[in-house]
């Protein structure tokens, strides 16, 4: 079994974190179940939100009774101080936990930090004093926030997109946290459900001693697939790094993460989904994205207004417009 070591942390788990963003999409039963049978097979890191709807909820119901023998990170997103706290607790609260393991603002457009007029930094370190939260960490879809947050000692767990379709400044991170003694976790591991090769993905994770892959987890069949490896590792020879080639060179240049930060659209567009489609639709049985739901999603592209929200909101700086529309066009080339 292949391990992770979380920078200065001192958080060592096997190299299967469990995404918990997914599970919002299911029942309570089903995913009281799938945590439950993550635990039972050795998955010992769990990371949430806040702002997941209920997924929080889910973890707490599922895993309170084996609290102290799993790490927990999960985000808060506020605006202020006092958000700061009433998140806090509220997570402690449905997580059934008097303590996260990990606490990370989640996407901020700067990098928090003592002095800068917002507060939010001194209060993740008052609530560090309290013992409420054992680790400080941020997420990013920004690499300059990113970079930042690694360079300034201030934090122990970076959160940041990480695939082998990554950039080579984008994995450049991994080298950087790990120089300053800082755990990765590896959020976007299937590049939002580009990448359909999950041994490869896994085998290409297995490079980085300081990164612990997300994994977006919601079925049964998912998680079977994660914990086989655990055992029986995909070993990245000659036929995984072909397939990382082949990918590599098919989706090259820019595309979209789904990360959703774009949402909502006005026109009520599934941006996510529609700036994708030019590259899902030729990955995936076809049938998968013919369905009238999703045919009819599609066309509200034709009510695009142009009007630069989502161009505002990308962390990425993708015009997803212009990607809406190739993709547009590729799908009706299916129909």
């Amino acid at each position: 079994m292949d391990f992770a070591s979380l920078g200065s942390t001192g958080i060592r788990v096997n190299k299967n974190g469990f995404g918990a963003l997914p599970i919002q999409r299911i029942s309570e039963g089903d995913a009281v179940y799938l945590l439950k049978k993550a635990y039972d097979n050795g998955i010992t890191f769990y990371d949430t939100a806040r702002f997941y709807t209920d997924s929080e909820k889910k973890i707490g119901l599922a895993l309170s009774g084996v609290r102290e023998r799993i790490f927990i990170a999960t985000k808060t997103m506020p605006g202020s101080v006092s958000e700061f706290w009433e998140q806090l607790e509220t997570s402690l609260g449905l997580l059934k936990t008097d303590y996260v393991d990990v606490y990370q603002f989640h996407n901020p457009s700067f990098c928090p930090k003592p002095g800068d007029g917002s507060g939010l930094y001194g209060a993740m370190l008052e609530a560090k004093a309290q013992g409420k939260v054992r680790h400080i960490g941020i997420t990013n879809h920004r690499l300059g926030v990113a970079l930042e947050a690694a360079r300034s000692g201030l934090y122990e767990i970076i959160q940041f997109p990480v695939s082998y379709l990554a950039s080579a400044d984008e994995l450049d991170l991994v080298r950087v946290c790990n120089e300053h003694e800082i755990g990765v976790l590896g959020m976007k591991s299937l590049a939002g459900g580009l990448i359909t090769n999950s041994a490869a993905a896994y085998a290409f994770m297995m490079q980085y001693d300081n990164l612990l892959p997300i994994w977006g987890i919601q079925s049964e069949r998912e998680l079977d697939e994660f914990i086989s490896y655990q055992t029986a590792p995909p070993v990245l020879g000659d036929e995984l790094r072909h397939v990382i080639e082949r990918d590599a060179s098919e989706l090259s240049g820019d595309f979209c993460r789904g990360c959703g930060y774009c949402m909502p659209c006005p026109a009520g567009i599934d941006i996510s989904i529609a700036a994708r489609m030019s590259l899902l639709i030729r990955r995936a049985p076809k049938s998968m994205w013919l369905s009238s739901h999703l045919r009819e999603g599609m066309t509200r592209i034709d009510s695009c207004t142009n009007c630069g929200h989502c161009r505002v909101h990308c962390p990425y700086g993708l015009d997803a417009i212009k990607l809406m529309q190739a993709g547009w066009r590729e799908y009706k080339e299916y129909l």
